[in-house]
């Protein structure tokens, strides 16, 4: 994610935006209604995105199979810009 002017970071995109963009890396839905999230499957991982607001500023990864996923995650963190940070360890990747 980019930061703007104030520091702050700056949102992923609109929702529809977002999903689009995930697209491109083989990550959808799976034809479920969404609720409060809305899931995404990639391969070897699932992005869970907010749906209450119109502006996506984070997402939750969940990693299945990391041989699998990494190699995609790091293609779509460093095409787009955006970090991930393993929730555990506090360590972040990608930017």
């Amino acid at each position: 994610m980019g930061a703007d002017k104030g520091g702050q970071k700056a949102p992923l995109g609109l929702l529809r935006e977002v999903r689009a963009t995930l697209a491109r890396f083989n990550t959808a839905g799976d034809g479920s209604p969404p609720g409060v999230l809305e899931r995404l499957h990639g391969p070897g991982f699932v992005v869970e995105l907010p749906t209450g607001n119109p502006d996506v500023n984070q997402a939750i990864v969940t990693v299945n199979d990391e041989d699998t996923a990494f190699p995609v995650l790091m293609k779509l963190c460093k095409s787009l810009g955006w970090s991930l940070m393993d929730m555990e360890s506090g360590r972040t990747f990608g930017g």
